[in-house]
């Protein structure tokens, strides 16, 4: 079997990196904060984009240059939707903290790019300029094999100033919310995390419900607000149930290391259409109903040159079959295989 194709379109305002492996196809732009804007499996996209801003084919639309200028408010910023990763933590008070979206550099501006074919894989490496204010570089490396129905998301943060830094690896997969009564998010935990496992991180409407329908697992419904729920005691999965698919996302936790936003290893945003913006949270005013299942990973001192690194394992799966009791079980004798093997 040969690797995916490869497609660049660069008939619109900006290139658009096509990777064709069968079941999935995948759409990058690499001039759009490095984000993945397209993750269509058999036809079908997973992804939230922002249909006012960015068409079919992942250009930006004549409408979007006629927007005022970024501001470094969040009411300013352009959603673009899709997939991206930021440092963390988040926050507007003070040098230790990134204080976007947006910014010019690693959310807003644009990244370079390389692609090469490894046997029956193909690779797509983007890196961000270097960013002044947190010292960071930013590379996301996608590997999509042929005939797969998912894909390696590899992150990685390199200290590309003369001063040491500190900072965690923040993935952020927007999906468009549905209303689905048996749907929404899903968060592996680990079963002995006590009380303090799911947090409330932001209220803009209001906390985000949820339901710790297990010890070892907890469910985001489709819901109508605005605000974050942090997961301290996530283990390494996450899952947005909609339609009749599953897209899983997993990865290794570091338990030993701090996370920011009070240890949250996981977070999940939800956000709905609203009449009028919302003050506290510079100026933000929803277009739509949308849902991010946000992958934190520890909070690393970097020294000059320095790198940390974080891999996501992407799946899209069949929603008949799949139980969150199962994935959760699954998980649970991974670790315990891998401490006993220590």
């Amino acid at each position: 079997m040969s690797a995916p194709a490869i497609e660049i379109d660069r008939d619109g305002s900006d290139e658009v990196v096509w990777l064709d492996g069968g079941p999935l196809r995948l759409g990058l732009v690499p001039a759009l904060g490095g984000r993945l804007l397209a993750l269509r499996h058999e036809g079908r996209e997973l992804l939230y984009r922002n249909d006012r801003l960015i068409d079919a084919r992942l250009h930006r639309r004549p409408a979007e240059a006629e927007l005022p200028p970024l501001d470094g408010t969040l009411g300013s910023w352009r959603n673009y939707g899709g997939d991206k990763t930021w440092p963390a933590p988040q926050g507007w008070s003070g040098p230790a903290e990134w204080a976007g979206p947006p910014d010019p550099v690693l959310d807003s501006g644009p990244y370079g790019w390389s692609c090469e074919r490894r046997g029956e894989e193909v690779v797509v490496t983007l890196r961000s300029a270097p960013d002044p204010r947190t010292g960071l570089l930013l590379e996301r490396r996608v590997t999509l094999a042929a005939g797969a129905s998912g894909f390696a998301l590899e992150l990685a943060m390199e200290n590309a100033s003369e001063r040491p830094v500190r900072w965690a690896l923040w993935n952020v997969t927007q999906v468009r919310g549905e209303r689905d009564p048996d749907g929404g998010a899903w968060v592996g935990l680990d079963a002995d995390a006590g009380q303090e496992a799911v947090v409330g991180l932001v209220a803009g409407t209001g906390t985000p419900r949820f339901e710790r329908v297990a010890p070892d697992r907890a469910h985001v419904p489709d819901q109508d607000v605005v605000g974050k729920l942090g997961f301290p005691g996530a283990c390494g999965w996450l899952a947005y149930v909609a339609g009749d698919r599953v897209l899983r996302q997993r990865w290794a936790v570091d338990r030993g290391a701090p996370h920011p936003d009070r240890g949250s290893r996981a977070e999940v945003w939800l956000e709905h259409p609203l009449d009028a913006p919302l003050d506290e949270l510079g100026g933000l005013r929803p277009p739509d109903r949308v849902v991010e299942c946000e992958v934190v990973g520890p909070l690393t001192e970097l020294a000059p040159g320095a790198r940390a690194e974080l891999r996501i394992d992407w799946d899209v799966l069949p929603r008949e079959g799949w139980e969150p009791a199962a994935e959760a079980a699954t998980t649970a004798a991974a670790r315990d295989g891998a401490e006993a093997g220590r």
